[in-house]
């Protein structure tokens, strides 16, 4: 009996062996051996949790080497870093506009190209041989066509008469001189044409600009800022146009081209606010003159048209509005006569903008405008180019007109 009992014994304790080893066995096989432990080249780029069952590695056992080894070039780091410091602080050059002196004259070809039609039409009518009524009606035709007007038409076609009859003989220079002399006595020779943009004891020069949509007036806007710092003018803008998309953003690039401050306010602010912040930079800067982009009025709402009042009124709290510059499409030629009474009844205008005047515009325009208003046109866009707005003047228009 004592027998049989070793002997369970002994077998019980053989199997408990035997069943450690296997388990062991097992292990080993599970475990890397150590000589083919894993090598770290780079670490991962996104950090991976342990697997059930895998134990993860202390911080303190991962090589610095490796994280070294996957660093980039020096040069390739670093060069991001330079672009973007670059770009923060590079700021948009600073332009230096064409001197606005005898830029009439410099654009005289692309005015006559449009505008010879006029001149070289009265000429050909005044040398004729005989001068007949049938002949008169044609010139004073040539002249209403060019939308010159009525009244101014009917006081030129008589002036032209007397003195042609006192002449007598028209040689082709002598016809030349004539009617160059009329027409400028018709389109004003004495008026002054002066945009107002002197810093005086109230603060800066404030000047409004205001027209429908359409006619060019953000831009044109931008080209006077252009004109004044050409004139050596310093000049901060009001961005009043709240209503248009992008508008602001148009006036202020106009502005950082020649380094002007823009004042602008959120899209469909109220305009009157953002002209009042503006003249209040500009005396704070004690700049020369502030330009205020206002919205383009539809002159048949009379709600728009009594918020440019408003503009008008609240921008005079820091001092007088020095100009009221309208902005007129020549081509629209009698049309734009229309938008000019309106605009003169809500605010007073000192003077005219005609812009296109270099495509089918009617250069007599000029003439009937002033004659509706009873302000001087005081400076003509002649083209798309960032310079291409000229001071008005009278002979070198005129020249245009009756071409060489």
């Amino acid at each position: 009996m004592e027998y049989v009992i070793l002997a369970v014994v002994i077998a019980v304790v053989a199997v408990g062996a035997i069943a450690g080893l296997v388990v062991s066995g097992r292990r080993r096989q599970q475990l890397p051996p150590k000589s083919q432990a894993p090598v770290i080249t780079a670490p991962p780029t996104t950090p991976q949790e342990p697997q059930v069952g895998e134990e993860a590695a202390p911080p303190t056992e991962e090589p610095r080497r490796t994280v070294e080894e996957v660093q980039l070039p020096e040069a390739e780091v670093e060069a991001p870093a330079e672009v973007e410091v670059s770009e923060a602080e590079a700021a948009p050059a600073v332009e230096v506009p064409e001197p606005t002196a005898g830029r009439l004259v410099r654009l005289r070809s692309r005015l006559s190209r449009s505008q010879n039609s006029i001149g070289k039409g009265l000429l050909s009518l005044l040398s004729r041989e005989h001068l007949d009524e049938d002949t008169w009606e044609e010139i004073e035709e040539t002249l209403l066509i060019a939308d010159v007007g009525v009244a101014p038409t009917q006081e030129l076609v008589e002036r032209l008469r007397t003195r042609v009859k006192v002449l007598g003989t028209r040689t082709p220079d002598e016809l030349r001189a004539l009617l160059r002399e009329e027409l400028v006595e018709l389109v004003g020779k004495d008026a002054d044409r002066t945009v107002r943009s002197t810093k005086h004891a109230e603060g800066p020069a404030v000047v409004l600009v205001v027209g429908v949509n359409g006619v060019g007036k953000t831009t044109t806007t931008g080209k006077l800022a252009r004109v004044l710092v050409a004139d050596g003018r310093t000049v901060v803008l009001g961005a009043a146009d709240t209503f248009r998309a992008a508008a602001a953003d148009q006036l202020q690039t106009w502005g950082e081209r020649v380094g002007a401050r823009t004042v602008r306010g959120p899209e469909g602010g109220d305009p009157a606010s953002i002209a009042f912040d503006a003249v209040k930079e500009g005396i704070a800067e004690g700049v020369d003159t502030v330009l205020v982009d206002t919205a383009g009025r539809l002159h048949t709402k009379t709600g728009l048209m009594d918020e440019l009042g408003k503009v008008k009124r609240v921008v005079e709290k820091h001092g007088p509005v020095d100009e009221v510059l309208l902005v007129l499409d020549a081509t629209t030629g009698q049309n734009g006569l229309i938008q000019a009474r309106v605009f003169a009844e809500v605010v007073d205008i000192t003077g005219i903008v005609l812009t296109k005047l270099d495509g089918t515009a009617k250069g007599g325009i000029v003439v009937a405008v002033q004659r509706e208003l009873g302000v001087p046109v005081k400076l003509i866009g002649l083209g798309e180019g960032a310079d291409d707005l000229a001071p008005f003047e009278p002979g070198a228009f005129v020249d245009a007109l009756i071409g060489d």
